[in-house]
């Protein structure tokens, strides 16, 4: 046993598949988990999802409950909050935020899984009630009251990333006025302008009302919210979500002298070892390295924070495990659209010092006289001269999830443009044409390399 008690900061995605892995490891291991909101082992990705009634009922949202921990042996204490960290004295300060009471609670070994902090407390206006981030149950929960109890009938999102995109589909699916703002010159600024655009284009197609290049001046209306100011217009808005993207609540470890890196998050290794002797970090409070470019990341998804904790886990009691890294391989749904990316995009490439070449394809997502084929956009990036395969987006209304993740795996093999094209995928008329749109996308970046 390398540990007689484990303390673990932080009870969702990366937390609780720390202490599972070394509870099943380490049967005799005493495994204990704080978690500072209401519940535990949830996932934040379906929040949007309950907030449009697609999901009504949030405990759908919890995979399993403190109680399903307990019989395993593994103590989750809800609604307790972490204060400090003494690394000499091997304790933490925690305060249980029913009762209003503080105590030290002592460790041997330490994962520190405090996630992320939603950005933009700092705008103007963001306390004004009404005004939302969303990243617990509890929000999910807060936003939805809000528009009940005060027959909201229009919406703004602050912030077009993955959370405000999904948050936008929910309030147009629910009836209300939406307007989505954003600072940047496009939305979703992770996939390349003209994918973007696209994305723009559905939203205004479903009636909301896209605001790019406009930063957000201040967020009016007193005792309620009543308008947010951007870009030198007035937008009228019953309810605001501000999601203008996360930042790693990194300050527990900051206070306790942990290492961070360029992107804010705690500094580790492969095994998710912090440098600090019994110390762990995992998830979306500590950075990760990017598999193409072999730099610093910070790409908070929870296929990472879940990954991340079971190695944690692992290494913590003895086990050889690590985590390689990330292509911050995601897919959002908007609307009707389906938007996938993974890799490196064309401004990024180029940004990470890759001479880099395009090749943008639209074809057909199932046989020509088939019915229902959609239109499905493919946009791949390689480096001139060796032809390597360095990032992929695409978007349509149907097969984007199948095929992003087929250049996701593209690229964890160091696959070429040319050896793309000659995959040997599935063709079947109802799912693909018989050239699918990839092996066209891959045939064409070939020929650009």
């Amino acid at each position: 046993m390398s540990a007689r008690r484990l303390a673990v900061v932080g009870g969702v995605a990366a937390g609780m598949s720390a202490a599972a892995r070394a509870k099943r490891r380490d049967p005799a291991l005493d495994v204990v988990v704080f978690e500072r909101s209401g519940y535990c082992s949830y996932t934040a990705c379906g929040l949007p999802y309950h907030i449009a009634g697609v999901i009504p009922d949030h405990r759908a949202l919890v995979m399993r409950t403190p109680e399903e921990f307990a019989r395993e042996g593994v103590a989750v204490h809800v609604r307790h909050e972490v204060t400090g960290i003494d690394l000499d004295s091997r304790t933490l300060r925690v305060r249980d935020l029913e009762r209003g009471r503080g105590r030290t609670e002592p460790w041997d070994a330490l994962v520190l899984a405090a996630g992320a902090r939603p950005a933009g407390a700092g705008l103007p206006g963001a306390a004004t009630p009404g005004t939302f981030t969303l990243r617990t149950i509890e929000d999910a929960q807060a936003i939805r009251a809000w528009i009940d109890e005060h027959d909201a009938r229009s919406a703004a999102v602050v912030g077009g990333g993955y959370i405000g995109l999904e948050v936008a589909e929910a309030f147009l699916a629910r009836g209300l006025v939406t307007t989505v703002i954003e600072r940047e010159d496009r939305l979703l600024t992770l996939v390349d302008a003209d994918v973007a655009e696209t994305i723009a284009g559905e939203l205004r197609e479903r009636g909301a009302d896209v605001r790019c290049g406009a930063a957000v001046e201040a967020i009016e209306g007193g005792d309620r919210v009543r308008r947010v100011v951007a870009g030198g217009r007035a937008v009228d808005a019953d309810v605001v979500v501000i999601g203008i993207g996360v930042r790693p609540d990194t300050e527990l470890a900051a206070a306790a002298g942990l290492p961070l890196g360029p992107h804010g998050g705690v500094v580790v290794d492969a095994g998710m070892r912090t440098g600090t002797d019994g110390v762990w970090a995992a998830g979306d409070c500590c950075q990760t390295r990017h598999l193409l470019h072999d730099g610093p990341a910070y790409v908070p998804l929870g296929t990472t924070a879940n990954k991340q904790g079971r190695v944690a886990g692992t290494t913590l009691t003895g086990g050889d495990a690590a985590f390689g890294g990330v292509l911050g391989t995601a897919v959002v749904k908007v609307c009707e659209l389906q938007v996938g990316r993974t890799g490196l995009g064309e401004e990024e490439a180029s940004a990470a010092g890759f001479d880099a070449v395009t090749a943008s394809i639209t074809h057909i997502s199932r046989a020509r006289y088939y019915p229902g084929h959609e239109p499905l956009q493919v946009k791949l990036v390689a480096e001139r001269g060796s032809g390597r395969l360095l990032g992929g987006q695409l978007v349509g209304r149907e097969g984007v999830a199948k095929r992003v993740d087929v250049v996701a795996a593209a690229l964890h093999a160091g696959a070429t443009a040319d050896e793309l094209a000659g995959y040997d995928l599935t063709y079947a008329p109802p799912f693909a044409p018989v050239w699918d749109p990839l092996l066209l996308a891959a045939r064409a970046a070939a020929e650009a390399a």
